[in-house]
C-alpha cells in the first residue's frame, strides 16, 4: 500500500477538503473528461447529494463546484480571480474553461441541491453532466468526494481503486503490524521507510522541496491566523479568537504569570489560528482534512518553538511519520467526517501528530505506533455535527484539544517501552466499525448533535 505524503497533505482552500476541495477537483476532472470526448458540448449541469447537499452552502460546495467548472483548481487558487469569475458567471450564465467552448451554466438552475436522493457509494456524492445544443445530456459522471480532497468516480469506487498505481515501493506496509515488522527487520525508522517509498515514486530532491513547501504553507497559515481578527463569514458571527489569545500569551511572557498548563493555550492557539483561516476560506494544507487541518501544524509548531533541542531538520521526519499513520487510517478505515464522523478527521489528525512528535523526540517505531494508538483511541465515537454546516463550531476549538491530546499521547508513549495492550490496527478497525454504526445525522449533515441544539442565529 502506498499513499504519498503529497496525497495526505495537499495545499488547498477552506473551509472543507471533502466539501470544497473535493467538488472543485471533481469539476476539474469532468472538464478533462469533456476535453477528451468527441462530442460538441453546449452546457453544464450538476447535482449535489447526501452530505454535500445538507451542508453544502455552509461548506461553500456550490461555490467550489461553480469555480471548478470554470477551470479553477485548489492548489493554485486565487481568491481575487475567483470573485471576478463568479461575478461574470452570475451575469452571463456561462463558463468558458480552457480548451472548451463557452458553455451555458446558470448556477441558480443548473446546480441542484438534492436533499432527497442519496447516492449509493458514499455520503459525499455529486453528479456532473454536459449537454448538447438541444439541452440533452450527452456526458454524465458520478463523483464521490471521499475525504481529504480525494475524489473517485463511481467506477473507481466500485473497482476498489486504491493508491497502488505506479512502481513498486520497498516497504509496502498495509497495517501497523506490517509496518513494525518491516521496521524491525530493516532496522529503519518509520520515517526512513516512508522516505524510501516516496523516492521510489519520485526523486529525493523533489520530495525535499515538496515537503519543505508543505510546512511553509502550514506555518504561514498559523501566522496569518495569529495576526488576523474580526468575524468569520457564514452568518453565525463567530469571532476570531486566536489573535487575542496569542497577543495575551506574548504579553505574559517573562512576567512569571504563567501556570504550567499555559502551554496548552499555546498548542490550542496555533491550531485555532489554522482553523479560523480555514473557516474564512484561506489557504490551508489538508492534515488529513481541512476540518482537522490545525491539529498537526499546531503540534509541529509546539515542537519547534517550545521543546528544548528541537530542530527544523526533523520537520521532514515528522511529516513522513504522520503521513504513514494517516495512510493506514485511510486505507483501513476512513478520514471522512461524512463517512465516519469527526473521529475520522480530528481523531486521525491527532494520531498522526502524536506519531510525528514521538518520532522526532527519539521514539522507537513501537513507541510511535503506541502514540498514534493512544491518540486515536481517545477520539473514538466523536461525531461530526457542525452548527449551520459551517466548519466553525465545534471544529475550531476541537483542533486545539486534539493537539493537546496528541502531545499527551506522544509523552505517554515515550514514557513506556512501546509495549501496550491495544494495537493501533485494532483501534483503526474499531473506528471503522463505529463509523459504520453511527447514525448518519451525526456525520456531517448538521441534522443532529450540536447543530440542532445550539441556536443558529
Amino acid at each position: 500500500m502506498f499513499l504519498s505524503v503529497f496525497d495526505m497533505f495537499k495545499v488547498g482552500i477552506g473551509p472543507s477538503s471533502s466539501h470544497t476541495m473535493g467538488p472543485m477537483v471533481a469539476a476539474a476532472r469532468f472538464l478533462d473528461l469533456m476535453r477528451a470526448s468527441p462530442f460538441d458540448f453546449a452546457g453544464l449541469r450538476g447535482s449535489l447529494h447526501g452530505s454535500l447537499a445538507f451542508t453544502g452552502v455552509g461548506h461553500a460546495t456550490d461555490r467550489a463546484t461553480i469555480l471548478g467548472l470554470a477551470g479553477f483548481v485548489p492548489d493554485n487558487y486565487d481568491n481575487d480571480k475567483a470573485e471576478a469569475a463568479l461575478a461574470e458567471i452570475a451575469a452571463t450564465h456561462t463558463v468558458t474553461p480552457d480548451g472548451l467552448p463557452t458553455l451555458k451554466f446558470d448556477p441558480k438552475t443548473d446546480l441542484v441541491f438534492d436533499y432527497d436522493h442519496n447516492l449509493p457509494g458514499h455520503a459525499n456524492g455529486m453528479i456532473l453532466m454536459a449537454t448538447d445544443a438541444q439541452g440533452d445530456v450527452i456526458l454524465r459522471q458520478v463523483y464521490y468526494s471521499v475525504g481529504g480532497g480525494f475524489v473517485l468516480t463511481e467506477e473507481e469506487l466500485a473497482e476498489g481503486k486504491d493508491t497502488n498505481d505506479g512502481p513498486a515501493v520497498p516497504y509496502p506496509f498495509h497495517s501497523a503490524a506490517e509496518m513494525l515488522e518491516m521496521a524491525n527487520s530493516s532496522g529503519k525508522s518509520i520515517a526512513a521507510m516512508k522516505r524510501e517509498n516516496e523516492i521510489a515514486r519520485g526523486c529525493a530532491d523533489s520530495f525535499a522541496k515538496g515537503s519543505a513547501r508543505l510546512w511553509e504553507v502550514m506555518n504561514n497559515c498559523i501566522e496569518r491566523g495569529l495576526t488576523t481578527d474580526g468575524i468569520l463569514p457564514g452568518g453565525l458571527n463567530v469571532r476570531r479568537r486566536a489573535k487575542g489569545i496569542y497577543d495575551a500569551l506574548q504579553a505574559e511572557r517573562g512576567m512569571n504569570l504563567n501556570a504550567p498548563h499555559t502551554i496548552n493555550d499555546w498548542m490550542s492557539v496555533y491550531a485555532m489560528a489554522v482553523n479560523e483561516e480555514n473557516a474564512a476560506g484561506g489557504q490551508v494544507v489538508t492534515a488529513p482534512t481541512n476540518g482537522a487541518a490545525g491539529t498537526l501544524p499546531a503540534v509541529l509548531r509546539y515542537y519547534l518553538d517550545h521543546v528544548p533541542g528541537a530542530s527544523e531538520s526533523h520537520i521532514e521526519d515528522f511529516l513522513l511519520t504522520a503521513a504513514a499513520i494517516g495512510g493506514l487510517v485511510k486505507y483501513n478505515a476512513s478520514i471522512s467526517g461524512a463517512e465516519a464522523g469527526c473521529q475520522a478527521e480530528v481523531g486521525s489528525a491527532s494520531a498522526m501528530a502524536a506519531a510525528g512528535l514521538c518520532a522526532v523526540m527519539g521514539g522507537t517505531p513501537e513507541q510511535v505506533e503506541n502514540a498514534a494508538e493512544i491518540a486515536l483511541e481517545h477520539h473514538l465515537g466523536m461525531t461530526c455535527d457542525p452548527v449551520a454546516g459551517l466548519v466553525q463550531v465545534p471544529c475550531i476549538e476541537r483542533n486545539g484539544l486534539a493537539a493537546i491530546k496528541a502531545v499527551s499521547a506522544a509523552s505517554l508513549a515515550l514514557r513506556g517501552d512501546g509495549k501496550h495492550f491495544v494495537p493501533l490496527d485494532a483501534v483503526i478497525e474499531t473506528m471503522r466499525q463505529t463509523g459504520h454504526d453511527m447514525h448518519e445525522k451525526y456525520k456531517e449533515t448538521s441534522l443532529g448533535g450540536l447543530a440542532v441544539n445550539v441556536p443558529n442565529c
